[in-house]
């Protein structure tokens, strides 16, 4: 990607706003990322299981003050006795933006004809609305087991779910309920915060 006199410019997407991600993780850069994501929903599973941390966050939007935000995403990990670590991170997005499929490590922008066709892979509560979820195929070239991909809506935008391994998928209906978190104010002061490298 390429900053040029008009903006961002990516030689295969032409323009697009850039990506702010976190360089520090404490409660002061979260405080930073939520003020550049409003009114974007900040999407975590709420209370934090014990022993998860916060890893990573991010948002989409342009660089001027007037810009809206266009997409966020906050990352997770945590352990599980059956899975061992687990990732997890959810993208809040508007439709062409890209980032959950980047996230996701998928090919198309969208999630495409996949989502919202037949029966949902599961359902989980976001925001006390039962959300279904729908299987997203990665890549025929990327090991299956690799994370599971799933995506739904949400407030009104693409909710991307990206698991890792793929196998945890299957401890999403038992964690705690997603919420949206940008209004929590000072609880966000308790939220852990670790350094893992991303998968993306």
């Amino acid at each position: 990607m390429l900053e040029g006199d008009e903006g961002w410019r990516c030689p295969t997407h032409a323009d697009l706003a850039p990506l702010w991600r976190a360089e520090a993780l404490d409660y002061e850069t979260f405080a930073e990322y939520l003020g550049r994501a409003e009114p974007l929903a900040t999407w975590l599973p709420w209370p934090l299981p014990p022993g998860w941390q916060v890893t990573d966050f991010g948002v989409v939007r342009g660089e001027l003050d007037t810009d809206e935000p266009r997409a966020a995403v906050v990352g997770v990990v945590g352990a599980s006795d059956a899975e061992g670590v687990v990732e997890l991170a959810l993208v809040s997005e508007e439709p062409g933006v890209g980032l959950g499929a980047r996230v996701a490590g998928v090919d198309q922008t969208d999630p495409g004809r996949e989502a919202g066709v037949g029966s949902p892979m599961l359902k989980i509560r976001v925001d006390g609305n039962a959300v279904p979820l729908w299987a997203v195929s990665v890549p025929d070239d990327e090991p299956l087991l690799d994370r599971a991909v799933l995506v739904g809506e949400a407030a009104g935008r693409w909710l991307w779910v990206v698991v890792r391994p793929a196998s945890a998928v299957l401890l999403l209906p038992a964690m705690p309920e997603v919420l949206d978190v940008s209004g929590l104010g000072p609880e966000l002061m308790a939220l852990p915060f670790g350094v893992v490298p991303p998968a993306w």
